[in-house]
């Protein structure tokens, strides 16, 4: 069996900060936008017995108090999945109300080890403050990560971290693995990297509901499937399934979600979901290589990333 991350960036999204919107708009348009928010992915993930990993960013409490993230984690593990720790940085010099005029440093690897180390503990505090069960995985915003970061995730006690994503290096991704390096490996934590394919020759892609189609998104299952790899490791983000106002859903990224469940759940003797914090067994070292690429499947995608974003997002 290779076993399913199925993960789930759950922020504020900074650009709503950025339009001047106040807690409860914020939450109501990255939590739970346009209907196929929170609630809905929870409910699909329900209907197909799906296990998710909800990455949750808690720093935007230094702002907004902690009781709009109490009830963003309460809503998850209610739901039976589990919330891991997600940072975005630059909330810790937020200023509520001010449009985003201020704001700390972006991305975690503009930061050195100590100062990495105290944001991820603070972070962590925040969590379990909100109600979350202390965090054993992690995933940095933007998937900014160095090797500085797994420095400190290991003397923090976290047994995994999520940040490795190929399609991001050399920038803001920079934990030291090859681009194409995919399979769970040691790292002073376990370092279980976001699956990418090839989607032309040299050209990596990360295995994401706005990135990849419905086909691409089966093929590169099957192809973890039939090479027995370590893991896969998927990514999408709590408003994904709207468009980026949060007003109105993304009928191409509601399709993917949709059909991505039906994968699973179909696979799911061969493709397993699983969370971070049942500690399943990984191979890790493995020489795992991602899909590689394929002209008539990359020219679809494309076509529909052209019509998602032509008229899905511009759409009100």
């Amino acid at each position: 069996m290779t076993p399913v991350f199925l993960t789930v960036d759950t922020e504020f999204a900074w650009r709503h900060h950025a339009a001047g919107h106040d807690a409860a708009a914020i939450y109501a348009r990255s939590i739970e936008p346009a209907g196929v928010g929170l609630s809905y992915q929870l409910g699909l993930l329900r209907r197909h017995g799906l296990k998710a990993c909800f990455f949750v960013d808690p720093m935007p409490s230094l702002l907004f108090g902690l009781e709009p993230f109490r009830r963003l984690v309460g809503t998850i593990l209610d739901a039976g999945q589990e919330v891991q720790l997600h940072l975005h940085p630059n909330w810790a010099g937020a200023v509520a109300g001010d449009g985003a005029a201020a704001y700390a440093r972006f991305e975690l690897v503009e930061y050195d080890l100590d100062e990495q180390r105290d944001l991820l503990s603070g972070a962590a505090d925040l969590l379990v403050a909100a109600g979350a069960p202390a965090p054993v995985a992690f995933r940095a915003g933007s998937y900014a990560a160095n090797d500085d970061t797994l420095a400190a995730l290991a003397q923090l006690g976290f047994a995994y971290d999520s940040s490795h994503n190929g399609a991001a290096v050399p920038w803001p991704s920079q934990v030291g693995l090859p681009a194409r390096h995919i399979a769970p490996v040691w790292r002073g934590v376990v370092e279980v990297p976001v699956t990418v394919i090839e989607d032309a020759p040299g050209s990596l892609r990360t295995f994401q509901l706005c990135a990849l189609s419905v086909a691409e998104a089966r093929d590169a299952l099957e192809h973890a499937a039939a090479n027995a790899h370590a893991a896969v490791t998927i990514v999408s983000h709590g408003f994904e399934l709207a468009n980026r106002a949060g007003t109105r859903a993304n009928a191409v990224h509601v399709r993917r979600f949709e059909r991505l469940c039906e994968m699973l759940d179909e696979r799911r003797e061969a493709l397993p979901t699983t969370h971070f914090a049942a500690r399943p067994a990984l191979s890790l070292g493995q020489d795992d290589a991602p899909l590689g690429p394929n002209l008539l499947r990359t020219r679809w995608r494309q076509a529909e990333q052209l019509w998602s974003n032509m008229v899905e997002e511009r759409a009100r």
